[in-house]
């Protein structure tokens, strides 16, 4: 046995704990890091430093998720990040192993394979891209145990000397029951981190599991005065919130609701809001949106409400149990969710919850969230007509998933629990799979379809076709010939491509050749999503009716002005033409107003000395003008 026989208190610092590991281990330590932010930095980053100062050490670490701070790839995005780096991301330590992947000389003597990455961070890195190992989420333990992990090291909180796994039961729990079992043999290491709140459901564990514990109060300050690593929230788009609205109608009261971190589960969340509370304009304006109109009826607030199972917590989950929407109980609990990530404010709401209403949010394995195991018949009758929502990449015409990787090979991010949530709606009476993506993409200035004919990586096949849905509506496959499918897609394609795609379609004999789209889906242009949601786009009381950020904000107006202006720079910045002209008129402009002059400021730019400043502020305020 591995587990620590004497007082766990007596080690004072992460750097006793890891040399007090590599005493009882030796020289082969196969580490376990939870998924996000559950990692414990500390006593990571101590390993790590141990293995680093000594090659005979052969140190793997299995994990998945590991956020790093992004690095400005320009100038101007440099000016704009650093100020709020800190407020955007925590104030998290790095951690080690990462930041020695990204300088390319982690030595052979380390090596980190994970099952999920932070997505898009690691394209073209060699050890990421060699050492990553696809798990559906579900099945990672397995993959962890096979690897003989002999040490796990988690973050935690504790509240009056007990304590909760509070962001990740999603294996952790599980794992520790294949200890108590004799299945599994392993060190837990943990640190309390003053930044996590204390979750109720199968977070809270025994002090008794604890081998090893790093506590703020028996250690140098500095060791854990940190915040946890956050992520800002990104703006809405108008297809975003059209996405959103599409997928409001089909989640039924008194249903199931499952969604992920990102802007469209912002969108999703805040038209079940608008359906809640605003009823009569929520249902003009899907009545605008669906090239399905005469079909549409009118679609009531909830009365029941809604029961939320999903692998991820995410703040938009408070926001629905805010305005009414959640409030289906289970098991004495509004939501059972496998981890949570998000922003400072996410975690400060949960910190400051009074304890009867934290315990609403129960955390729990994602043995209990993604699969449907154990009483089968009580799980049934709970998740009843459940609408697990998640986000894809691109989609073929024939309904395969692209969500985590690159036909050449390139992972993004990861599976994740999509398989195992489409998976479980195949398999829950009235459940349905509902995967979500903007029809269309930039790339390198360019636009291109996010729907494709066909495509050398799937995630989800074909034949586990179910719902899709871009801003220009629903698709229903399930149960669909080849010949309907396609005809469903091709009605929430972008109009721009929709030709293109119908040729491919009937040069593989897969339509009839006399096909002709509906007239309702030849609007499909981003004009006709703006000119819908600006019709209903009035000022309230509480604001715009399709805000940027609906459920909560990291950013100042100024910085909101700013992303914008960004955005627009970065989107001429691969055609030098487009470039020339934007920075033609931006040098013919001068601030107009007390926020342009407040966006200047903010960029430094409010006065220039050299050439190159002045470029930048001409395309600022290009840029804040378009």
């Amino acid at each position: 046995m591995f587990r620590n026989n004497g007082d766990k208190d007596s080690v004072k610092t992460a750097q006793n704990i890891a040399n007090d590991i590599i005493q009882r281990m030796g020289k082969t330590i196969v580490l376990g890091l939870p998924l996000g932010a559950g990692k414990a930095i500390n006593i990571a980053n101590a390993l790590t430093q141990i293995a680093l100062e000594d090659s005979s050490i052969k140190l793997t670490i299995f994990t998945a998720l590991t956020l790093v701070k992004p690095t400005p790839k320009s100038e101007l995005a440099k000016r704009f990040l650093t100020p709020i780096s800190d407020r955007l991301f925590g104030q998290a330590p790095e951690l080690l192993y990462a930041k020695k992947i990204q300088q390319k000389n982690l030595p052979d003597n380390i090596e980190v394979n994970e099952f999920f990455l932070m997505s898009g961070q690691w394209i073209g890195n060699e050890h990421v891209q060699q050492n990553y190992i696809p798990a559906n989420y579900t099945h990672a333990m397995s993959v962890l145990l096979s690897k003989g992990m002999n040490v796990l090291a988690q973050s935690i909180s504790e509240d009056d000397g007990n304590y909760s796994l509070s962001c990740n039961p999603d294996i952790t729990v599980d794992l520790l029951k294949a200890r108590q079992q004799g299945k599994a043999d392993f060190i837990f290491a943990t640190e309390v981190n003053p930044g996590l709140p204390y979750m109720f459901g199968e977070a809270e564990i025994d002090a008794k599991e604890i081998d090893y514990l790093l506590n703020a109060e028996q250690v140098n300050p500095s060791d854990l005065k940190h915040t946890v690593f956050s992520v800002p929230k990104t703006p809405l788009c108008d297809a975003d919130h059209a996405i959103g609205l599409h997928a409001s109608r089909l989640v039924k009261d008194g249903g199931t609701l499952q969604i992920g971190i990102g802007a469209i589960g912002d969108a999703i969340c805040h038209a079940l809001t608008l359906r809640q509370n605003n009823n009569q304009v929520y249902n003009s304006v899907i009545s605008e949106l669906s090239y399905e109109q005469a079909e549409i009826e009118t679609i009531p607030p909830f009365t029941e409400g809604l029961y939320a199972l999903s692998e991820m917590f995410v703040d938009g989950f408070i926001t629905l149990y805010e305005s009414g929407v959640l409030k289906r109980k289970v098991n004495d609990a509004l939501l059972h969710g496998g981890f949570f990530l998000g922003n400072q404010s996410f975690y400060q709401k949960l910190k400051s919850m009074p304890k009867d209403l934290r315990r609403l949010f129960q955390m729990m394995p994602v043995s209990f969230t993604n699969k449907l195991e154990g009483d089968i018949q009580t799980k049934i009758k709970q998740r009843r007509d459940a609408r697990f929502i998640n986000s894809a990449m691109m989609v073929t015409l024939r309904g395969a998933i692209v969500s985590d990787g690159l036909e050449n090979g390139q992972v993004i991010s990861g599976v994740g629990g999509q398989f195992d949530f489409v998976s479980q709606s195949f398999s829950l009476p009235g459940a349905r799979s509902i995967i979500t993506l903007n029809s269309t993409r930039k790339t390198k200035g360019k636009v291109v379809s996010n729907i494709v004919w066909s495509y050398g990586h799937q995630t989800v096949p074909w034949h586990m076709r179910d719902i899709i849905i871009t801003e220009y509506g629903i698709a229903d496959l399930r149960g669909k010939t080849e010949s309907e499918a396609i005809k469903s897609m091709l009605n929430i394609t972008d109009s721009r491509f929709q030709n293109n795609l119908i040729k491919q379609a009937k040069d593989s004999g897969k339509i009839e050749q006399s096909y002709q789209l509906p007239k309702l889906s030849q609007r499909n242009t981003p004009e006709f999503i703006a000119k819908q949601l600006q019709s209903t786009q009035h000022s309230e009381s509480d604001g715009l009716l399709f805000p940027a950020f609906p459920i909560s904000n990291d950013f100042t107006e100024v910085e909101e002005r700013l992303i914008s202006a960004l955005e627009e720079i970065e989107d001429v910045s691969h055609s030098k033409v487009a470039l020339i002209k934007m920075l033609s008129s931006g040098l013919l402009k001068k601030p107009k107003t007390t926020q342009e002059q407040d966006c200047l400021k903010r960029m430094q730019l409010l006065q220039v000395k050299s050439f190159k400043e002045h470029v930048y502020r001409a395309l600022i305020l290009e840029g804040l003008n378009r």
